[in-house]
């Protein structure tokens, strides 16, 4: 059986977790009723606060903890990083307190710094890229530390484990721009998403087969890359000249299998949806190389809205996250949950697609 957690106790007693440590901590007065309710519930489960959990409770350490998981060299392209830890350290800074900031190859290394931060570390973490079936959630919980998530995608209110969420709706602004290249007449459209097992990778993903298949267009043209310039060059290769969805050698477990194009120029698409820009820029790159102009031949859109978005010849379509006010946004929600008074979920209204140069008809021939 599963060893009670807070959560436990302030779902049963009727409290936040925040008032669970307040009757524990005595830091700030909580009513003898409620107090009671959480002893008894404490008593129920079977619980006592961890060493980590009565740190936290007794102690402010005056700063937040967050943990990117990714590969150096696409955290370094990734222009969302920087703009989300500047929103954060805004809103921190606000209330005096600062970011710590660690950067890990895989889970177990990011497992290892959630352990170090309950010591007494941190006094809370945000959650970045949530994945299929996290265990984050429960591991953060467990060891007493305080968390909101990031998200791209309305929460899910049957999750097991309850933390604040911070959420966009990516799956609008992949729908809007499937929505604005059939509007100029592209029939094939292809979408190169991020990695699957990202929830908002698969929910941009989801959001592609669904507008293309609103259309009635055809919805196998879909490679899965890494967000970084190597995979977004490499799908375009596939898309447009190299193996294709429809090799046998060259397709992913799972994905559709059309029929073998006796014209593979005909049946290549006439535009692509990359999951971010740094893609984008790689894969319009490698157009160019094979002798496609952008947008004559070939119209692309990103996600991110990078900087240098803007500057390319032609600019990139894209999508502006508002990675800024998330930072703020997901800074302010956790601050709210330490004091115990942050909503279960908390919409941010930062996207929206940015129409540039890369997008036009598709070509009669």
């Amino acid at each position: 059986m599963p060893r009670a957690t807070i959560g436990d106790v302030a779902r049963v007693a009727g409290v936040s977790k925040g008032t669970v440590s307040l009757a524990y901590s005595g830091n700030r007065p909580v009513a003898e009723e409620t107090r009671r309710r959480v002893f008894a519930a404490a008593e129920e489960l079977r619980w006592t606060p961890s060493q980590s959990a009565r740190a936290l409770a007794t102690s402010r350490t005056g700063s937040v903890g967050l943990v990117i998981a990714r590969r150096p060299d696409v955290i370094a392209t990734d222009t969302f990083f920087p703009r989300f830890i500047a929103g954060c350290e805004s809103a921190l800074a606000e209330a005096g307190m600062g970011l710590m900031l660690n950067v890990v190859a895989d889970q177990d290394a990011e497992a290892a710094v959630y352990a170090r931060y309950a010591a007494g570390r941190v006094d809370g973490v945000i959650l970045l890229d949530v994945e299929q079936e996290d265990t984050r959630p429960a591991l953060v919980e467990d060891l007493g530390l305080t968390a909101v998530m990031l998200t791209g995608q309305r929460p899910d209110t049957g999750s097991p484990v309850a933390l604040p969420e911070v959420w966009t709706d990516d799956a609008a602004a992949i729908e809007e721009l499937v929505d604005l290249l059939v509007a100029e007449g592209h029939e094939r459209i292809a979408h190169v998403s991020g990695p699957l097992n990202y929830v908002h990778a698969a929910a941009r993903r989801e959001a592609f087969s669904r507008a293309v298949r609103r259309h009635g267009l055809p919805a196998d043209l879909m490679i899965e890359g890494d967000f970084s310039a190597a995979s977004g060059r490499d799908a375009t290769s596939r898309l447009l000249g190299g193996p294709t969805p429809w090799d046998d050698e060259g397709r992913e477990d799972g994905e559709p299998h059309g029929p073998e194009p006796q014209d593979a120029s005909a049946k290549r698409p006439s535009a692509i949806v990359y999951a971010n820009d740094v893609m984008a820029i790689a894969g319009l790159s490698y157009a160019r190389s094979i002798g496609l102009r952008v947008p004559e031949d070939l119209s692309v859109t990103g996600f991110d809205d990078s900087e240098l978005s803007a500057h390319l010849s032609p600019g990139l379509t894209s999508v502006s996250t508002g990675a800024l006010l998330r930072g703020e946004v997901a800074a302010r929600t956790l601050l709210l949950a330490l004091q115990g008074e942050a909503p279960s979920a908390v919409a941010v209204e930062g996207n929206h697609v940015v129409r540039r140069g890369s997008v036009a008809p598709p070509p009669t021939t």
